[in-house]
């Protein structure tokens, strides 16, 4: 069930999950021209990793492998495919202290993600980690709640400018990856609230 609350209160609720209304009010486009896909390589910690995700990692990891480069294959090889990190949750390793151990790098210096391109090419059926390709959405779980969050980081302003210039909001830039996640008739509910949200005047 939905449940609407006025417009500033920066909440909106589909069952147990919670949702900032700032995916609605904020827009972005990733810009990897711009960017580089600095996503995977910033910050003190790999992607977050749900548990399921712990095996398919495990099964998957030798039809991935291939697709990574050598400093990202030690850095499994020394660490496994995931780790339990400082925070207290699994994430995936790092190389070096800096990008995801499954980030790999074109010839314009661009990070993409290894397995992806496994996925692209048909060796796998696991896209990504649900945390990466739910970007610039951060889910926080609780016992009973699951709360979805927008992730201000300055290394996407390309990519705000660009949701902007094209008037693209965040939860639309997501549509793939919130059916991924929480499935079609959620995604029909969160855009109704969403155009009954942007539809209330401002207090």
């Amino acid at each position: 069930m939905m449940e609407w609350k006025r417009k500033k209160a920066n909440l909106v609720q589909i069952g147990d999950i919670l949702i900032s209304t700032e995916i609605f009010d904020e827009a972005f486009i990733c810009d990897l021209l711009k960017c580089k896909g600095a996503c995977c390589v910033e910050g003190d910690l790999g992607a977050p990793l749900e548990k399921e995700e712990l095996t398919i990692l495990v099964n998957e990891l030798e039809h991935i492998r291939p697709y990574l480069n050598q400093k990202g294959k030690a850095a499994i090889e020394e660490q496994g495919p995931y780790v339990y990190d400082f925070t207290g949750d699994y994430s995936t390793p790092l190389v070096e202290g800096k990008e995801c151990a499954y980030t790999i790098f074109n010839e314009q210096g661009m990070a993409l993600c290894g397995i992806e391109q496994a996925y692209a090419e048909g060796k796998t059926t696991f896209k990504k980690p649900i945390s990466c390709h739910l970007y610039p959405i951060r889910v926080t779980k609780t016992r009973h709640l699951e709360a979805l969050n927008y992730d201000r980081w300055d290394i996407c302003s390309p990519a705000c400018s660009k949701g902007s210039a094209m008037g693209v909001k965040v939860y639309e830039f997501l549509k793939g990856p919130l059916i991924r996640k929480y499935g079609e008739e959620f995604y029909g509910e969160l855009c109704l609230l969403a155009e009954a949200y942007l539809a209330e005047p401002e207090d």
